[in-house]
């Protein structure tokens, strides 16, 4: 938003012709709703020489005259923008975002071995052998599955384990 207090508007806009667009305006606020690509947009629009604040969506809906739709959500946040009370989302660095996207990556990979082990357990179970809650219990008896080759857990399921259990590695 301009020193004028004019909302700018272009229609529909692709994310190819985004940067000439912006570009091609004079220097001045941008307000965007934060969400997923936000924080690219906000430091490439910065990169332009122009104001960008990202507002959180929730504050945005207050905002919204009538149904949704892109042109009305635009026209609410460049209501939304304008008032000194708003709280902003702060823009995120390239490094932030990576350590979110591990983090993120992390977590993911720590459900998805818990709910293999508790498949696992669940496995061995139906062959007689009860495992203990735990990782470390899981391991064990694992590990003496293998070196004993259990006659109860047939050769198809037991040569299945190590490739199943590999995502430990990951964590």
């Amino acid at each position: 938003m301009p020193k004028d207090e004019r909302c700018y508007a272009s229609g529909w806009l692709v994310r190819e012709k985004m940067l000439a667009f912006v570009g091609n305006l004079p220097r001045c606020l941008i307000g965007m709703e934060a969400c997923a690509s936000a924080h690219y947009w906000a430091r490439e629009i910065q990169k332009l020489g122009h104001e960008v604040r990202l507002i959180n969506p929730r504050f945005v809906k207050a905002y919204v005259k009538s149904n949704k739709s892109d042109p009305n959500d635009a026209e609410a946040i460049c209501e939304a923008v304008r008032p000194p009370s708003m709280r902003f989302v702060p823009i995120k660095t390239v490094e932030q975002q990576e350590l979110m996207a591990l983090h993120r990556v992390r977590a993911q990979l720590i459900k998805t071995r818990t709910a293999l082990a508790n498949q696992m357990r669940g496995l061995l179970a139906k062959r007689g052998i009860v495992v203990g809650k735990g990782l470390a219990r899981l391991r064990h008896a694992l590990a003496m599955i293998m070196e004993d080759r259990v006659e109860r857990l047939g050769t198809g399921l037991s040569g299945q384990y190590p490739r199943v259990w590999a995502v430990e590695n990951l964590v």
